[in-house]
Formats: C-alpha cells, structure tokens, sequence
C-alpha cells in the first residue's frame, strides 16, 4: 500500500480501509483469472476471493472489465517510472515503451483480459484508458524533453503513442508475444526518433 495510487479509485478517493479492500479485489482478480480465465470471471467471484460481500464489491466495480481495467491501471502507476533524464533519449523512450509493453507479459490470462477489458464500454473503463493514456504520455513526454526542458514535439508524441497502442493490442490478439513486441516497438520509435 505504499503507492499513491492505492488510494484512488475511479469512482472517488479511498480511505486506508477502503483501499485495503480495492487491493483485496484486484489482487483475487488475478487468481481468479489464472485459475478460470476472462471470460468466467465475475465480479462475484473475485469477491469470494478476496472474501469480501458481493455488494461490496459492487461499489468498487461496476463489472469484470472494470476490476481488469482497475488492476492493469494501478500495474502500469507502479511499474512504469519515470525516465533517468542521464539516458540518451532513444533509451529513456525505449524503457518507457518496454515497461509498457511488459507489465503483463509475464501472466497470458491478465494480458488477454487487459485487451478485452480495455476495449470495452463500461464507463468506468472509459475513465481508466484515459487514465492509462494520460500516465503513458505523461512518461513518453518526460522520455523525450529531459535533456532539452523544450516540450515535446507532439506529433513524435503522438506517433509513439499510436506505435504502442498498436502493438499492444497486436500483442493482446495473440499475433505475438509481449517480449517480441516489445522490441519491434522499441525498433520502430528509434526509427521515428532517428528521423527527428
């Protein structure tokens, strides 16, 4: 519970309590993933999991692809850092797009969930893959600007965020594994970068 983010929530801020019940869901929903994949994961169940009331559960999520969508979110908060401005800049975006691409390579059930998750119109996972979106930009904008403090030229900003966004759900497809896309994506923003 040491980050910031385990206190946020997408429906509001938590108290220490609430929190440690969000980090119970989202934790059993992992389990419960890798136990019954995406498509039987229920609200209900991750619930049973983590040992909390259904009704409960429901105030957090509003459905399975919010609690993915929720998890992925707070994975992606802690995993992604921001760039050592010491780096020459091709590698301060390539570690941004690796831990990206990454962040569930290591678990196949949480990665096709993520990309059936966050392809979905629940609301509340509206307002995660903005929420992702901005954190990721947020990260590529750092990667690109730490050695010149001038913004970030925004279409460069906006090619890499199309490169990962289009591997990623490459990726989530099955057409590759997350450690291959990984490095075409990484190959394909030097190639961008070289140009600018």
């Amino acid at each position: 519970m040491s980050s910031p983010v385990s206190f946020e929530s997408t429906r509001r801020r938590l108290t220490t309590a609430q929190a440690d019940t969000v980090n119970k869901l989202t934790e059993a929903a992992v389990e419960v993933l890798r136990d019954v994949g995406y498509d039987a994961l229920t609200v209900r169940s991750v619930a049973k999991r983590a040992g909390v009331a259904p009704a409960t559960a429901y105030t957090y999520f509003s459905s399975k692809g919010h609690v993915v969508a929720e998890l992925f979110w707070r994975r992606l908060a802690e995993e992604i850092v921001e760039p050592d401005p010491t780096l020459p800049r091709a590698e301060r975006v390539a570690v941004v797009l690796r831990s990206v691409s990454l962040a569930v390579e290591d678990d196949n059930q949480l990665a096709r969930a993520v990309t059936a998750s966050l392809l979905g119109s629940d609301p509340d996972v509206e307002h995660l893959r903005v929420r992702i979106g901005v954190l990721i930009r947020q990260r590529l904008s750092s990667a690109l600007v730490a050695d010149t403090g001038a913004p970030a030229d925004e279409s460069l900003l906006e090619a890499l965020e199309m490169l990962y966004s289009g591997a990623l759900v490459r990726a989530g497809m099955g057409y590759e594994t997350y450690s291959a896309i990984a490095d075409r994506l990484v190959a394909a923003a030097n190639l961008l970068l070289e140009n600018r």
